[in-house]
């Protein structure tokens, strides 16, 4: 959703919008979506525990991570809210608290859908990019692929692209083995 009359949206606008509706603002421009459909949802929720045991807990793990669910980032006027994104203790001490986070995240997390797919990789990578977040991962549950984006100077690199069911050790979590097959509603 585009504001009319080319006026820049606000938090205002996001917090006039109904509950089952997610807001970010982009670059001055508001963007909504219903909440997301179960097999996105179970992808987000399957990598939330595969992760968060052994980086967020430090169960079979090294630990060492805060991870979040749908955390609200605000980075100046841009207000994104990614799947899932995680801030290395070792840079951030204390864990993001509060209603939202300031601060880059060190790792995040997109789970595409149809209806988001082109507003996370065209709109939201570049402000990522600019705030300085080191690797996101693009999840697509109907596709059964993980996209590992490394921050290069200034730009993205592909530090990995998997499918289907490999099993794999993907940056920056290589200290445990990924099984993407668990990440994919059954069909």
């Amino acid at each position: 959703m585009v504001l009319p009359t080319g006026r820049r949206a606000t938090y205002a606008d996001i917090e006039t919008l109904p509950p089952h509706v997610t807001g970010q603002i982009i670059d001055g421009d508001l963007f909504t979506h219903a909440r997301p459909s179960l097999e996105h949802s179970a992808t987000a929720s399957v990598l939330a525990m595969d992760l968060g045991g052994p980086f967020d807990r430090g169960r079979g793990g090294p630990g060492g991570w805060w991870i979040r669910h749908e955390p609200e980032l605000h980075f100046g006027d841009n207000v994104l809210v990614p799947d899932l994104a995680g801030w290395r203790r070792d840079r951030h001490a204390t864990p993001p608290s509060g209603r939202f986070a300031t601060t880059a995240p060190d790792w995040l997390a997109e789970v595409l859908s149809p209806s988001t797919a082109g507003v996370d990789r065209v709109r939201k990578l570049p402000v990522y990019l600019r705030e300085g977040v080191d690797h996101v991962w693009l999840l697509d549950p109907i596709a059964r692929t993980l996209e590992v984006l490394r921050r290069t100077d200034a730009a993205w690199t592909i530090a990995g692209t998997y499918g289907d069911i490999q099993v794999v050790r993907a940056e920056p979590f290589e200290a445990i083995e990924l099984d993407l097959a668990a990440l994919w509603s059954p069909a």
